[in-house]
């Protein structure tokens, strides 16, 4: 029988697969209630040095792991998470707040991420191969990887960092965000029964531990989700001592809806995916720009439906899309971006309300308000007019922000004629944040630095070598 997890105890940090506990603890919020969580240890500077001392040592042993002794290793981590996947979703929705169903969501996702990653390999590449010498190219891990992990999926982006890291033959040590500590934790937890110690670890701390950890001699690597102020010191941080760094930070997503669509047809997918999650995904539909002999339609379409399918309450009630937001520093910025709606004499097309806050949608305001230049992380978005191809496009790359960028239109040549002047990290045409484990993903300008997940992704987890034999020295 599988181990199971208790999700009301936190015995301590998670280092060299015991539990460690702390002088300090700490609690989250329930953002849907505002009641106290359970006590979570706080990571002193050397439960820190502990940690990393073990994943070097452990870093020795694993680095020289096969491929498929990885392989098996991830493959059986998934499988004992599913066996606690109940437990997980509803710590989940307790933490995060989002809706039951987004929560099974992400689990299902990380699990097949997880598994998709035991697939992947990086094969040494024959460069050249003559009678007098062989050249490879070849991928050796870098050491110990610090995971540095949002509040807004924590079980996916977490996982999506621990899985590359492991199957590239690194160690790693996860931090999840001081909002949400108590999945990743438990993670760490069900890592204890599979893997070596050192291998795996999970600190939990407070604001001072992700410095102590972008700036550690013994950590190789970061790759840090966030914000792209966060992400800007994790980049200046991890330069003093040359670590190498992956940064997946915010974006503004645009989408271009042309003027051939059905909009009953487009309009579902583009309204929720502007308010899944209280708008609290980084690659959501966040600016809206929709052919103008189409936009009135449009508009009234979207109010309609927001206000009849896009329903707010607790992650707990049955067919909520918009659950709290998550934590009260983002409620506070997500307020203040509602109060400019006044302000700024916005023209409102449905008006928010407001812990929760309704979704509201802005008809039509200036291309240099706020609410366009600026990413809410909130369920707000203005819908925005355009006439010219060249025009919505140039608005479209506009921002310093670059993750993804949707083109709505039933010709597709012209979509994706449309979709290959973006500047973003990814493109879809009559879809949007599609996301898979196979595929790279990142963003262009202030967006990120790197690539996450896929091929590409792993390879950002190792060093590049060349190895040149020569054959006939000694014959």
């Amino acid at each position: 029988m599988a181990p199971s997890i208790d999700i009301t105890t936190y015995p301590g940090n998670i280092i060299n697969n015991q539990f460690v506990p702390t002088p300090t603890t700490r609690h989250s919020i329930d953002p849907a209630t505002g009641s106290p969580l359970y006590p979570v240890p706080v990571a002193r500077k050397e439960d820190l040095d502990a940690a990393v001392h073990h994943a070097r040592s452990a870093f020795k042993t694993w680095s020289q792991t096969t491929h498929s002794q990885r392989a098996n290793y991830l493959t059986a981590f998934a499988d004992l998470i599913e066996a606690n996947r109940a437990s997980l979703t509803k710590l989940q929705t307790m933490e995060q707040g989002k809706p039951l169903t987004l929560a099974n969501t992400e689990v299902d996702m990380a699990l097949s991420w997880l598994r998709a990653f035991a697939t992947m390999e990086l094969k040494d590449e024959v460069l050249e191969d003559t009678e007098e010498r062989t050249i490879y190219s070849t991928r050796v891990p870098l050491g110990v990887v610090g995971a540095i992990v949002p509040w807004n999926w924590p079980i996916l982006l977490g996982l999506g960092k621990v899985g590359p890291a492991l199957m590239t033959g690194n160690t790693v040590i996860m931090k999840p965000s001081p909002y949400t500590p108590y999945c990743d934790l438990k993670l760490g937890e069900l890592a204890m029964d599979v893997f070596p110690p050192g291998v795996v670890q999970v600190l939990s701390g407070g604001d001072e531990l992700g410095p102590w950890v972008t700036e550690h001699p013994g950590i190789d690597m970061v790759s840090f989700t966030g914000s792209i102020a966060t992400g800007k010191k994790v980049a200046a941080s991890c330069a003093k001592t040359l670590k190498r760094y992956v940064l997946e930070l915010g974006g503004n997503d645009a989408a271009i809806v042309c003027e051939d669509v059905d909009v009953g047809r487009c309009l579902p997918k583009i309204a929720t995916l502007a308010f899944l999650n209280s708008g609290q995904i980084c690659m959501l539909c966040k600016r809206i720009y929709v052919h103008e002999k189409i936009y009135e339609e449009f508009r009234d379409a979207m109010v309609e439906f927001t206000k009849n399918n896009i329903k707010t309450g607790s992650g707990f009630e049955p067919d909520v899309v918009v659950g709290p937001v998550q934590n009260s520093m983002q409620f506070e910025l997500v307020k203040d971006m509602y109060a400019q709606i006044e302000k700024s004499g916005w023209k409102v097309a449905l008006e928010g309300k407001g812990y929760f806050i309704e979704p509201a949608i802005i008809d039509n305001p200036p291309e240099d308000s706020r609410i366009v230049v600026e990413e809410p992380f909130g369920p707000i978005v203005p819908l925005l007019k355009w006439s010219s191809e060249e025009d919505v496009i140039d608005r479209a790359n506009a921002l310093e922000t670059g993750l993804g960028t949707s083109v709505w239109s039933k010709d597709l040549a012209r979509a994706e004629k449309m979709a290959r002047q973006i500047s973003a990290g990814s493109v879809w045409v009559n879809s949007h944040f599609d996301v898979a484990p196979n595929v790279p993903f990142g963003g262009h300008k202030e967006s990120g630095i790197g690539m996450e997940w896929g091929v590409e992704g792993l390879k950002h987890f190792t060093n590049s070598r060349s190895i040149w034999v020569w054959k006939k020295v000694f014959t």
